[in-house]
């Protein structure tokens, strides 16, 4: 299969704006009407963008006019003692610029930027973690480093090909899609929806600071815009703001992540057969897409809507439909920029690197219908050979209908959107080729949440103490050493571990507890099986069972079943073990 961008496969993506146009879903450029009377996006005035960014980065206490709590600032101690040289130079660059701002509009004085940081010596050790790996080991282009920060491995590519320049377009029949692969993590991997929403807390904080300091080391600054206000209806299926499309189905069927009617969709056109020639490509019939809209809209939810009226191409029109007229684009106004410049990252692992971190920082709503979405896409690419849809074919098609939200047209020259076509296009393709790596949580930013817990940890024991202490004097009593329960009916019952043995809880069922040799190939899989053989009143299936790592350095943690069991209890000798169903 072909992995460059062509200009034949580029034609479909003009056919496809025209496709657009003429069933009525966007303005002439600079038409009239109200979709131009509507601001997705506005620009921030000079100081908001850093504002928010550093707000966004939890860190608002820096610049606030009141003091911040005790509590705020203890977090961001912790949160900054974590980061990297190139992540800490990020927040730096931003607290400086904002400072600067401030002193322009003469407000309150802005804390000196070198009060909030110390920059190392030049002849100091880069902290733990951070290396020139990139430069100095034999590692190839398509393995991913995921241990070491990718904006530190950015800076040592950049400092080791400063006289190289960037050849080659995305055109170039030389413009392969490498087979990256992860370098193996025996402490598992970590997956979006792994953690608890605590920690994924802390891994957006880390994320933006770092996704931040990739763009630096190539000298690209990426301005986040601010959603603007949107008519936009408040129940329905087209045309609604995700969240609220979310929150209406979620009466429906609890527990829904994607919206039903994009799902009922992909599952007719899924239903119809794959193999079907120019799926996705070939639009529906105009009059007849709009009146099955409107249908959709009145009799979607009774489940009087007839089903097998829909033609195969009129679904996937309406799913084209479905996408692009969210009132704010699935990439979201914040982050459609920094998207967009992927392209301009030096490398294809960069502009992967990237996108990873950028997938992370989507809201859950906007990041579950993606995924959706991908996977969906993957699954028509498979059937390539007969519906001669490519990779480049799928990716030039959506890249319009992901890109070219509701209203973006009439804002753009012809100039600008000639030039964003090709590298929408690039991106939509990065996104289904490599959408098993990029939602995932690299193990770097993971160890800086371990390191930030400990931090937070340390200095609650440190007060804990000194309480004891305080009332010790008091009340002079014997200190009870029992370990009480925690929430959710998980018992702590991990004892010190001295004979390589954990002991693995499982309060759902009735074997609520069970002792397990630790050795060298023990694996999180292994854990599972042993617990069903010795359970038999156990209905669940494997796949619907976890092993969480609870506490110690973690919140909770879902353990991929390769995960092996004796590296991570060294890595977190204070988690306790608790098999849990969990919901796919």
């Amino acid at each position: 299969m072909q992995d460059s961008l062509d200009e034949l496969e580029m034609g479909d993506y003009w056919r496809e704006i025209e496709n657009i146009k003429s069933s009525g879903g966007e303005p002439e450029r600079g038409g009239e009407g109200e979709v131009q009377e509507e601001e997705q996006q506005k620009i921030p005035e000079e100081g908001e963008h850093e504002e928010a960014w550093l707000t966004e980065a939890g860190l608002a206490q820096l610049f606030g006019d009141s003091l911040a709590a005790d509590d705020q600032e203890e977090d961001s101690g912790a949160f900054l003692s974590t980061l990297t040289r190139t992540q800490a130079a990020a927040v730096q660059r931003r607290v400086a610029s904002y400072q600067q701002t401030l002193r322009r509009r003469n407000r309150q004085h802005f804390p000196n930027v070198r009060d909030i940081f110390r920059p190392p010596e030049k002849d100091e050790e880069p902290p733990k973690g951070e290396s020139d790996k990139d430069a100095t080991t034999a590692e190839t282009e398509t393995e991913l480093d995921v241990e070491v920060a990718f904006s530190e491995q950015a800076l040592s590519y950049r400092d080791n090909n400063q006289r190289l320049k960037v050849t080659g377009s995305l055109n170039s029949p030389d413009d392969k899609l490498p087979n990256f692969k992860l370098l193996r993590d025996k402490t598992g991997q970590t997956r979006v929806g792994d953690l608890s929403p605590l920690d994924m807390k802390k891994v957006h904080r880390l994320v933006l600071v770092e996704m931040t300091a990739l763009f630096d080391t190539a000298g690209i600054d990426v301005k986040a815009n601010k959603p603007g206000k949107v008519k936009s209806k408040e129940s329905g299926l087209f045309a609604v703001p995700l969240t609220t499309l979310l929150d209406q189905d979620q009466r429906q069927a609890p527990g829904t992540k994607v919206p039903l009617i994009m799902q009922r969709l992909i599952n007719h056109v899924e239903e119809e057969g794959l193999d079907t020639e120019g799926l996705l490509r070939i639009p529906g019939a105009a009059t007849r897409v709009k009146s099955l809209c409107q249908e959709l809209e009145s009799s979607f939810y009774d489940g009087t809507f007839q089903w097998n009226q829909v033609k195969q191409h009129d679904a996937a029109s309406l799913l084209k439909l479905f996408i692009r007229e969210l009132p704010y684009p699935l990439l979201t106004v914040e982050y459609l920029n920094a998207f967009l410049a992927v392209n301009k990252l030096p490398t294809k692992k960069q502009q992967l690197q990237a996108l990873n971190l950028l997938v992370l920082l989507l809201p859950e709503a906007n990041r579950d219908t993606l995924k959706a979405l991908v996977e969906f896409f993957q699954r028509v690419i498979e059937q390539h050979a007969k519906n001669k849809m490519t990779l480049n074919n799928v990716s030039v098609v959506m890249a319009p209908n992901i890109f070219m939200f509701k209203g973006f047209r009439s804002k753009v020259t012809e100039q600008q959107e000639f030039s964003m076509a090709t590298s929408t296009a690039n991106i939509v393709r990065l996104l289904i080729r490599y959408q098993d790596l990029l939602w995932t949580i690299p193990k770097f930013i993971l160890t800086q949440v371990r390191q930030q817990n400990m931090e937070s940890q340390r200095k609650l024991h440190k007060e804990r103490a000194v309480r004891k202490l305080l009332k010790k004097i008091t009340i002079d009593r014997p200190v009870d050493k029992t370990i009480p329960e925690v929430g959710d009916g998980v018992y702590l019952l991990i004892k010190e571990n001295t004979q390589g043995v954990i002991r693995v809880q499982a309060p759902q069922f009735s074997k609520i507890s069970m002792a397990i040799q630790l050795t060298e190939d023990l694996q999180a899989a292994d854990v599972l099986t042993r617990f069903l053989s010795q359970d038999s009143s156990v209905s669940v299936k494997k796949e619907d069972l976890c092993l969480f790592e609870i506490g110690g350095n973690i919140k909770e943690r879902c353990l991929n079943g390769e995960t092996y069991m004796k590296d991570l209890f060294q890595l977190n000798p204070g988690a306790e073990w608790v098999i849990k169903t969990v919901q796919r």
